[in-house]
């Protein structure tokens, strides 16, 4: 059942910024929901979701919300900064009261995803034996993401969501949702995401995983007892990623070939950019998530065991909406053509944006009115 914090744990060295039992809790909840048999035959022996929730849930349970966060996101949607939580919510205005995710009307349910790093169970987390699970952290999927998340949905007494909304990875969750679950989701919303990882997507989360898996301080996963993790083999992941969260043109029309002083051998600007938000990064994220995470997310494809992506999606009875940003390079318009193409009567909408990817938390206004029209519709 829910509870309000874990009980205090003895903490070992810190050489990763994964949240950790004896922690300040913040805004988060905890459920306890035993254990879990993973996709690839693996069993977890015990599984804790971290959670937060805003609004109340009606007598009925009508009116339940899940937001899926992306790759690096977590529970904290929205609010501040400050004990327990080291950054403001990821997707500030969009819940709240009279928000798009009008909390005075839905009661919405954010988890910290299985394999994360804060709250939920994942590689910094105790196994069994008390010590953090490390390298012998099984091999997770999207699928088992979600099948966490239905565990969560029964111990909270939810049987049906109003609507399943996320984005990137997130959005990645609330198709599998749906699909999986299409009796428990009423209507899905599907951001800057995709069906399946294409073979680009995996090659360049490939690059960032052996950027973190060649870090010397990374020690196979085991870093967690050593005065230093691998920050550096983080940054570099984290910064290869963003190239490709951001449009060409964007970071052409930002930067150019400017320098970030005089000097034929001055860094480039862009070089300073991608270097503090990869810095950035491994100062409020794990590196064993990151690879856990990127390696679910290149499991991902809904038609898989399910007769292909046109018979599965078409099993979904439900409201399905899919919104690409036309400048994505990542999750390219061209994946959600082909849901809506192969699935009649998805709603497919595209957010006009010059930050590539990202336009799907910086383009708020047109991702709130796809928001609000999906709740509606």
């Amino acid at each position: 059942m829910p509870t309000s914090a874990p009980a205090r744990a003895t903490t070992p060295a810190r050489p990763s910024a994964a949240w950790r039992e004896g922690d300040d809790p913040g805004g988060r909840l905890f459920a306890d929901l035993g254990p879990l048999d993973l996709e690839r035959g693996a069993r977890l022996p015990e599984l804790r979701i971290a959670y937060e929730t805003w609004g109340e849930l009606a007598p009925d349970g009508s009116n339940a919300v899940l937001v899926e966060h992306a790759l690096t996101g977590d529970s904290h949607v929205v609010g501040p900064s400050g004990p327990g939580h080291p950054t403001p919510g990821w997707w500030e205005g969009m819940v709240g009261p009279g928000a798009p995710v009008d909390t005075d009307r839905y009661f919405v349910v954010a988890p910290n995803v299985l394999g994360g790093c804060q709250g939920s169970t994942g590689p910094s987390s105790p196994a069994p034996d008390g010590a953090p699970w490390g390298s012998r952290f099984p091999a997770v999927t999207i699928r088992d993401q979600v099948a966490a998340e239905v565990l969560l949905a029964d111990a909270l007494g939810i049987t049906r969501w109003a609507a399943v909304v996320g984005g990137s990875m997130g959005g990645m969750r609330a198709l599998e949702w749906a699909l999986s679950q299409p009796e428990r989701v009423e209507r899905a919303v599907v951001l800057a995401s995709t069906p399946y990882a294409t073979a680009e997507q995996i090659g360049w989360s490939q690059a960032q995983v052996m950027a973190i898996r060649n870090d010397p301080h990374f020690a196979g996963g085991d870093y967690y007892g050593q005065p230093e993790g691998p920050d550096a083999g983080l940054s570099i992941a984290r910064q290869v990623a963003h190239v490709t969260y951001r449009s060409e043109i964007e970071l052409h029309d930002r930067f150019g070939r400017r320098g970030q002083a005089e000097g034929a051998d001055a860094p480039f600007a862009v070089e300073s950019y991608l270097e503090h938000h990869g810095t950035k990064l491994a100062g409020r994220f794990d590196a064993n998530s990151y690879v856990v995470l990127t390696e679910a997310m290149n499991s991902h494809d809904v038609g898989r065991d399910r007769g292909g992506l046109e018979r599965a999606l078409q099993a979904y009875p439900g409201r399905l909406t899919v919104a690409a940003v036309d400048s994505d390079r990542l999750y390219p318009p061209r994946l959600t053509d082909e849901v809506a193409a192969l699935r009649p009567g998805t709603v497919q909408r595209l957010v006009t944006s010059r930050s590539g990817h990202d336009g799907f938390l910086t383009e708020i206004e047109q991702v709130a009115t796809i928001v609000r029209e999906a709740l509606d519709g």
